[in-house]
């Protein structure tokens, strides 16, 4: 495996994007990589839209029929104020993007609309991707974290449940699907779990 160990710490000073809420260092084959989980700007927009290489993809996503995904689209969902979108930086490269959604009124956050960067797919960064967005989460008082995860995604169901989420009780998930339009596997996050 490309990453063997990674630490998510808040961070001291500024990174190479002027802000850095927390530095993601990840211990590689080839030495110390430094990683920077920052804030998503629109700038942002045009890189993310160009990673999904089909439309079974953009679906697998964020549900969305259209492809390629306008960078608009992207720079769309920002605007709810329940939303905070990040970016993971690795040798000031986009690799990473991912978003919490908040959920004042059941006290819960999902992560959500996660995807790398498809040259570096692979190594480990969306297992660091979601740790990242857990520390942002667990940092600003939430416990009860969720996904949800198209059922035809299997690449990246392997890498949540590596990164300690586990399957909710089957009558939750029935529920919950109800007024979806897919039949998703939705998770929640263990602490308690092995690669939490």
């Amino acid at each position: 495996m490309w990453l063997s160990r990674h630490v998510v710490s808040a961070c001291a000073v500024a990174g190479p994007y002027g802000r850095c809420p927390y530095r993601i260092r990840s211990w590689a084959q080839d030495g110390l990589t430094r990683m920077h989980l920052l804030p998503f700007a629109t700038a942002h927009s045009a890189t993310v839209a160009d990673w999904p290489t089909a439309s079974a993809e953009v679906v697998m996503w964020c549900g969305r029929r259209e492809f390629p995904v306008p960078a608009r689209t992207i720079s769309a969902w920002q605007q709810d104020d329940d939303v905070q979108a990040h970016v993971l930086v690795e040798d000031e490269k986009l690799v990473g993007y991912g978003e919490l959604w908040f959920d004042a009124e059941e006290d819960e956050v999902e992560l959500a609309r996660i995807i790398v960067a498809p040259d570096a797919r692979g190594k480990g960064l969306g297992r660091v991707l979601v740790r990242g967005l857990l520390g942002q989460a667990h940092d600003a008082g939430w416990t009860d974290v969720f996904m949800r995860v198209h059922p035809a995604n299997e690449k990246a169901l392997r890498c949540y449940l590596g990164a300690g989420f586990v399957p909710v009780a089957p009558g939750l998930a029935e529920s919950w699907n109800a007024a979806q339009p897919v039949h998703y596997v939705w998770l929640r996050h263990d602490a308690e779990r092995p690669g939490a």
